[in-house]
């Protein structure tokens, strides 16, 4: 027997918490499917220092763990564990957690987006400490030491080019001997004194001591010798995968995958579906911004249920 929703949330982190917030408040009584990784990419996320209201910054998953705990006080209701399948075709909505149907009047689409990672064993082990995705959420922690970036292509100039305000020097590894960056982008970093290309370079390995990153091996892809490089920090700048593969071929997404919403409303191709945050965002990736699309998203589905019978 299929549960019935008004509101369904699939996915939390700043903009299913937040959108739960708001829809509860409104009195839609959410149901809101968590995944494996309650909390998204902040979980993973030690220090946040320019989340507004924390003057002293906050640990990524005290920071979730109080917007959940905000939510459920007006009324969210959580289930644990992936959403395994959609059907938007239909009205009510069809999801499925496994074997379990529930059904909803309106979804709001909350899934995030991945960093692409190298692969690396240390790279895990150092994830928080010095190894990060986000050049924007943790550049302020590297002032006047030396940091690394990986890849060759716009997310990876943006990255370095937005390091040299803190880093005393960023070193630029890409496996190819030229950039795939846009002509204007790379031009940019070239010019730029703090910015030190290392060519046909791969990283092999993350040095450090237990407790933060000291270094880099890396590996030639010419001739496969390596050499260490010391630095401080290293930023993964090979680009986010949008976690939309759940729903590919029911809604309209750009070439990357990103899902397409009605700037500056979050409503998808499909009426009655929204999305919010990472999801739909290639361009920005913040906290911040992906509460305050939440917050449309949660305002955007009130309208939408208060305009149409269920």
């Amino acid at each position: 027997m299929a549960q019935h929703e008004r509101l369904v949330i699939i996915g939390s982190g700043p903009a299913g918490y937040t959108a739960a917030l708001y829809a509860s408040r409104a009195n839609l009584s959410p149901l809101l499917f968590e995944g494996l990784q309650p909390g998204g990419q902040l979980t993973i996320t030690s220090d946040v220092e320019n989340y507004p209201g924390f003057p002293e910054g906050v640990l990524g998953p005290e920071l979730m763990e109080k917007m959940k705990k905000q939510a459920e006080r007006f009324g969210t209701r959580f289930l644990l564990g992936d959403v395994t399948r959609v059907d938007l075709s239909r009205r009510p909505f069809q999801i499925w957690q496994d074997d379990q149907l529930h059904t909803a009047a309106a979804v709001i689409i909350a899934t995030g987006a991945s960093a692409k990672w190298l692969g690396l064993e240390s790279e895990t082990r150092y994830r928080g400490k010095g190894v990060s995705a986000c050049a924007t959420c943790d550049g302020f922690f590297f002032r006047g030491v030396e940091v690394a970036v990986v890849g060759g292509g716009d997310t990876a100039v943006e990255e370095a080019t937005f390091l040299t305000k803190y880093a005393s020097r960023v070193h630029l590894v890409h496996r190819r001997g030229e950039l795939r960056a846009s002509k204007i982008m790379a031009e940019k970093a070239k010019k730029n004194p703090r910015i030190e290309f290392v060519w046909n370079s791969g990283v092999e390995e993350v040095l450090g001591d237990g407790k933060a990153v000291t270094g880099l091996t890396l590996k030639s892809t010419i001739d496969g010798s390596t050499r260490s490089l010391p630095v401080k920090g290293l930023f993964l700048g090979i680009g986010h995968e949008p976690n939309t593969r759940l729903f590919r071929g029911q809604l309209e997404m750009n070439e990357v995958g990103y899902l397409k919403v009605r700037s500056p409303a979050t409503a998808t191709s499909v009426a009655g579906v929204f999305a919010a945050g990472d999801v739909a965002d290639p361009s920005y990736r913040q906290a911040v911004s992906a509460a305050g699309s939440g917050c449309v998203a949660a305002i955007d589905a009130e309208r939408w249920l208060g305009e149409h019978a269920e």
